[in-house]
């Protein structure tokens, strides 16, 4: 069975209590234990220690990222994490470095990932409806899909090494939110993978 690190990468705001993205991180918990996978769940809003953070990140197999998408990106306090954790880990505990040799200083940019035998999967929230993706037609995403929209979040996890797992997403969760199918449709998911 694999060791999995979920982080939820929810910041509260008054609008927001984040119960939608807490209920997900106790669903995969309560899934991925109740099939032998050992888990370790990391709350971003609660704080973090650096060094425990990088002993984590390395005794995953795998890494969820449990996170709303705000304003096109990850919560400011997830970006904070990232930029504590993960700087630190660019001294071998993630990544040696950005993966370029004195020899080839202008190769392999990103290929120093030390977590080549981890996977990381992101799981979602959205505002936007399903329908504002993958149609050009669109206004604002013009035909790009999610995947395309969490590219930089995806760079970030392969410049560890790490391997992406498909990526799960609940949309237009503050107007139309559709719950029971989102935990049904998260179930089958969770259940492809591991």
């Amino acid at each position: 069975m694999s060791n999995i690190l979920i982080i939820n990468a929810h910041h509260k705001y008054p609008f927001s209590e984040g119960c939608l993205n807490a209920t997900l991180v106790q669903m995969a918990d309560e899934v991925l234990r109740s099939k032998g996978h050992e888990t370790r769940i990391v709350e971003v809003d609660a704080g973090w220690d650096v060094d425990t953070e990088l002993a984590n990140h390395q005794w995953a197999d795998v890494v969820i990222l449990q996170t709303p998408i705000n304003w096109m990106g990850v919560p400011w306090t997830f970006k904070k994490y990232m930029d504590e954790v993960y700087t630190a880990g660019m001294g071998g505990a993630l990544c040696n470095g950005d993966g370029r040799t004195a020899e080839a200083p202008k190769a392999n940019y990103g290929a120093g990932g030390t977590l080549t035998d981890t996977k990381y999967m992101m799981s979602v929230t959205f505002n936007a409806p399903a329908e504002s993706f993958d149609d050009k037609n669109e206004y604002l995403f013009q035909g790009k899909g999610v995947d395309d929209l969490l590219f930089p979040m995806h760079m970030n996890f392969r410049f560890f090494g790490m391997e992406a797992l498909p990526t799960f997403a609940c949309y237009d969760v503050m107007k139309n939110a559709d719950v029971e199918r989102d935990f049904d449709r998260y179930a089958a998911h969770l259940a492809s993978y591991f």
